[in-house]
């Protein structure tokens, strides 16, 4: 197994491992021996080298990003450390990323962690979730562009421990400035939509941005 897939398995099950924590009700001794296991587990994970995420001289002129289609999520991940997309990141949402022609989407299912309100989503996860994927519309495009101002209308709760899908398009373009709109089903209700005004940036002095330093 390569490190990636490592790193990707392992975030996993720390995401579940966050989520069963929340909804479980442990005893005290329970608490104390996972306190202890979660203390040794720390120590361990100290003890690697730390890791930077950078961009070489080589990376930069090489940069690009593509969006995988439905038949290719999983083969390869388009934001592996992203909160909301990362596979590897444990502290996000696990959602997975596509493109269906000029279209974004994205589908996850929530867990207990990410509870708002007793039995449903809270609020800023979803925004979080729309804003990733109305942000793929950047790519889409070929462009580069940061969220300016995110509008969101709640239409009805966000289930939990229930697949939710988000799609996304391009409304309409005026120089710089990228309106994008979104929708948010649980199976056939619409739970959330979004309006979105994006901001280009020129692509090449952001890049060189986060170039670093060579000797």
């Amino acid at each position: 197994m390569r490190s990636e897939e490592q790193r990707i398995a392992a975030a996993s099950l720390m995401r579940e491992l966050g989520h069963e924590f929340v909804a479980r009700d442990l005893s005290d001794d329970q608490f104390d021996a996972v306190r202890g296991d979660l203390r040794a587990l720390l120590d361990r994970v100290r003890t690697a080298a730390p890791r930077v995420r950078e961009f070489s001289r080589t990376q930069l002129e090489e940069f690009s990003v593509t969006i995988p289609t439905f038949d290719e999520i999983g083969q390869r991940q388009l934001f592996s450390d992203s909160v909301v997309a990362g596979a590897a990141n444990p502290m996000g949402l696990g959602a997975q990323l596509w493109r269906d022609g000029d279209v974004a989407c994205a589908r996850v299912t929530l867990g207990k962690a990410f509870e708002g309100a007793p039995g449903r989503a809270h609020g800023g996860v979803v925004a979080a979730l729309l804003d990733e994927v109305m942000g793929l519309m950047n790519v889409i495009h070929g462009s580069m562009a940061f969220t300016a101002q995110l509008d969101i209308t709640y239409h009805a709760p966000t289930p939990l421990e229930e697949e939710i899908v988000a799609r996304a398009w391009l409304e309409r373009r005026d120089e710089r400035k990228h309106f994008v709109e979104a929708t948010l089903h649980a199976n056939d209700v619409l739970v959330a939509s979004a309006k979105a005004l994006f901001i280009g940036v020129d692509r090449s002095t952001l890049l060189e941005q986060l170039l670093i330093t060579e000797d």
